[in-house]
């Protein structure tokens, strides 16, 4: 039994420490290695067909390469099976992967190919000189690896279900444009808590509650994850979605998801933004954002139009509620039932 009552009418919100104690913050971080993380769109893969993914590295202490090879894409490690070396820290076209240290090559395949210097070595090489690889998953050429994996497709069913009418992958570019890196004073729960809610978008975004119909937001809960479907007011741009869509007739101005622990799809007319968290420390978190796009002409409108200023807000109530955390006079708070049932969701998981 968690720390939080299943039942939101009874519940009350985590304890302060979970946002302030150093040694439940280490704790945690175990979540991100066992869950999927996001890793790149093969779009991305078609200048460069060798990527590190720092991203997943900073999330789970464990370097990583996506290798693309006659369309078929492999999530391997980025640690040399000789010394233990960083094999490349920057992107790359290239038919075999090189340790910059002593030589040793690799195929894109991940195994090995040849190492100076080794004539005469016993048992060499074996399956152990090889790069490892780990498993991962692929929809609509979006990539996501794990090192203690469930199955991708049952994990990434809801979405694969509700979303399966989006533009297929060759009709996706990703916008380098539109990618951030911000850090924020304050605890990866916090940052998470404040996504899962629109009950403040009134109060906190002004340009966006103009755009959202706040009396019809919707949230939906899965097992790992959470869907917010934002409704577009009359006149303001929403989706064109066909009639076999669970959504049809609806003015869905923004599909919000979130997976357990740290990942956010969010997706609009005009394409996709991948929110990506990276706990730093117990009051610092990093947020990386990357943009695709399916639609040029409708960048810059309704829900999706102005991410950086919504971001900003969110980044200014995230870091206060964390001070707040640091308060004597605080400890918990409680829920609403109508519009906090995806915090109470995430805070249920996470204190099991």
């Amino acid at each position: 039994m968690g720390e939080v009552d299943a039942d939101i009418r009874r519940a009350s919100t985590l304890p302060s420490r979970y946002y302030t104690d150093p040694e439940l913050f280490t704790g945690l971080l175990k979540h991100f290695k066992q869950q999927w993380c996001f890793a790149a769109h093969r779009c991305e893969a078609q200048e460069n067909n060798v990527m590190p993914l720092p991203h997943i590295e900073a999330q789970t202490g464990e370097p990583m390469l996506l290798s693309v090879q006659d369309e078929e894409a492999r999530i391997l490690s980025g640690v040399c099976t000789h010394r233990g070396m960083i094999l490349t820290d920057r992107p790359c076209k290239t038919n075999v992967i090189q340790c910059p240290y002593h030589g040793r090559t690799f195929g894109l395949d991940g195994c090995f190919r040849a190492m100076p210097g080794f004539e005469g070595v016993e048992d060499f090489p074996t399956d152990k000189d090889d790069l490892a690889t780990f498993d991962s998953g692929e929809w609509n050429g979006f990539f996501f690896a794990s090192l203690e994996a469930k199955d991708f497709a049952t994990w990434f069913a809801p979405f694969i279900k509700r979303m399966s009418w989006w533009p297929g992958s060759s009709s996706i570019t990703y916008d380098r444009s539109r990618h951030r890196d911000h850090s924020i004073e304050a605890n990866w729960i916090a940052y998470v808590d404040n996504y899962l809610e629109g009950f403040h978008i009134p109060f906190v975004h002004g340009d966006l509650h103009a755009t959202l119909d706040h009396d019809d937001y919707q949230t939906e809960l899965f097992d790992g994850s959470v869907l917010q479907i934002g409704i577009a007011r009359e006149g303001e741009p929403c989706f064109d979605l066909p009639q076999d869509s669970v959504d049809y007739g609806k003015r869905i101005a923004a599909y919000y998801w979130w997976f357990f622990p740290g990942l956010m799809l969010n997706v609009y007319p005009w394409g996709m933004s991948v929110n990506i968290i990276i706990p730093e420390s117990v009051n610092r978190t990093r947020v990386i954002y990357h943009g695709y796009v399916t639609d040029q002409n409708k960048i810059g409108i309704g829900a999706g139009g102005d991410l950086d200023k919504v971001e900003l807000e969110d980044q200014t109530v995230v870091s206060g509620v964390q001070r707040g955390m640091n308060s004597a006079t605080y400890d918990r708070g409680r829920y609403s039932p109508q519009h906090e049932t995806g915090v109470h969701h995430f805070h249920c998981m996470l204190s099991k």
